[in-house]
């Protein structure tokens, strides 16, 4: 298919968002020089206002997409109190975006405490450690609770701390943004239908 400015067909197939998407996954795994499962988590506070930062996609598949945090941080307070979210991929190598918009649900603890144990110990240390968004008088007060639990733990896994979580996102929307040549780009939008998706082309 040519990609020229005045193709009329459009390049993100109508069906299988999810297949789509692994596609892409895959690609950026191999054209990203770092972290090609980096993505924006979009919340919102109580009243509102809007929450954004960076996450890594830890699991992906038929039931959604998956990371894990300190659900006592800013991100966690703010799932708790209204559980929905926004992701959002960019892969700048690609060119290529991704946004996906649904509700949260946290994991079980097995499936947390499974990620957990397969981190480096070295961040399980950091993690169990940190009070995630909390004020810090000094950053060595930091360094000295690592040391204490490195101590206090000197071989083996860190036992993971309850408020070390993981959420999942289950897609009620998935959108596709494809670069063009001349910036005629090509968007879709897929959103669920039942135990199907229903797609729409958008203007870019």
């Amino acid at each position: 298919m040519s990609d020229s400015p005045d193709n009329r067909d459009s390049a993100l197939p109508d069906s299988d968002p999810l297949g789509l998407f692994a596609r892409w996954l895959a690609e950026a795994e191999g054209a990203e020089p770092n972290d090609p499962n980096a993505m924006a988590l979009a919340t919102a506070t109580p009243t509102g206002a809007p929450s954004v930062r960076m996450v890594l996609l830890k699991g992906f598949g038929p039931e959604g997409f998956t990371f894990y945090t300190n659900a006592g941080s800013r991100k966690g307070g703010e799932i708790a109190a209204n559980p929905q979210a926004a992701l959002l991929f960019h892969w700048k190598s690609l060119r290529r975006q991704v946004r996906v918009e649904g509700p949260l649900a946290e994991v079980s603890a097995a499936e947390a405490d499974a990620y957990f144990h397969s981190r480096p110990r070295v961040s399980q240390i950091g993690s169990a450690a940190s009070d995630q968004s909390r004020p810090l008088a000094e950053r060595g007060d930091y360094l000295d609770r690592i040391a204490a639990l490195a101590a206090e733990h000197p071989t083996g896994d860190i036992p993971r701390p309850p408020h070390w979580t993981g959420f999942n996102l289950a897609p009620r929307a998935i959108e596709f943004w494809l670069d063009r040549p001349a910036r005629i780009h090509d968007r879709r939008r897929f959103e669920r239908d039942g135990g199907g998706w229903t797609s729409t082309l958008l203007y870019p």
